[in-house]
């Protein structure tokens, strides 16, 4: 697909093998969050969510820069309206509202990754940041606290001090600093971020679906619910797992040393 660089955003979708690409496509606006692009992502991961033949997503963007953030311009009278929302049958990509997404997506950040960028980030589970990325949490210099999920997820990953120093600042940050402060889970030369992704994507796809959406739920309901309610969970959820064909598959794989065909059943 062809970068966007004028008009409406979008995100473009590709899908590889049980690896599904989503990419931000509004490059000559060094993909500004506005609506209609808003709207497309939250389909995009909808359509991912429901699709059982994926097994991993993949978040990138065309172009030079992963995002600049919010195009206020065109979101301040749908966010004044107090009548914010994504369309039926997609999913909130920040995580914040409505259905969560059970199944894993990778980020793959470069060049501009401010404000909604860094919650993007911050609301997958894996984040691959090129060498040349540049962060920034600029909404107070905007007028608004940031609203993505930052304000909880930034300090669980950095600490308090750390992400109040940036968050209250608006101060930028490299990709070796965003290392540091766990917002990514690794930097990878400047063109590699994509790749690297994609090798983690396939890893993933290749293990029980069923198991990979366990994982997340048991991590999830951790940092949402707490320790007690993640652990008194924790045996339910393996007794039910026990009974499926892909733990028969494994086993079976195991004994025969071949690799496991799962088929999240």
């Amino acid at each position: 697909m062809q970068d966007n660089n004028n008009g409406a955003g979008r995100v473009s979708r590709e899908q590889r093998e049980s690896v599904f690409l989503i990419g931000l496509d509004r490059a000559g606006k060094r993909n500004a969050l506005d609506g209609a692009m808003l709207d497309d992502l939250a389909l995009a991961i909808g359509e991912y969510e429901r699709n059982d033949e994926l097994r991993c997503a993949v978040l990138f963007a065309h172009g030079e820069h992963f995002t600049a953030g919010l195009d206020m311009m065109d979101l301040a009278p749908r966010l004044a309206s107090g009548k914010f929302g994504y369309p039926e049958g997609g999913i909130d990509p920040f995580s914040v509202s409505g259905v969560r997404r059970r199944k894993p997506l990778i980020v793959a950040v470069r060049g501009t990754c401010w404000t909604a960028g860094i919650e993007l980030a911050l609301a997958a589970d894996i984040a691959i940041a090129a060498s040349d990325t540049q962060f920034a949490q600029l909404e107070v210099l905007r007028g608004i606290p940031p609203s993505g999920g930052a304000t909880v997820r930034f300090p669980l990953a950095a600490g308090w001090s750390d992400a109040m120093r940036y968050m209250l600042t608006g101060d930028a940050f490299d990709a070796e600093e965003a290392l540091r402060m766990r917002l990514v889970s690794e930097v990878v030369e400047e063109g590699r971020e994509l790749d690297r992704a994609l090798e983690l994507a396939l890893k993933i796809s290749t293990a029980a679906p069923l198991a990979v959406k366990a994982t997340l739920a048991s991590a999830s309901q951790a940092r949402d619910e707490g320790e007690s309610a993640a652990l008194a969970a924790l045996n339910p959820r393996l007794f039910e797992l026990v009974k499926s064909e892909d733990v028969r598959e494994g086993i079976l794989a195991m004994m025969q040393k071949r690799p496991a065909q799962f088929k999240g059943r």
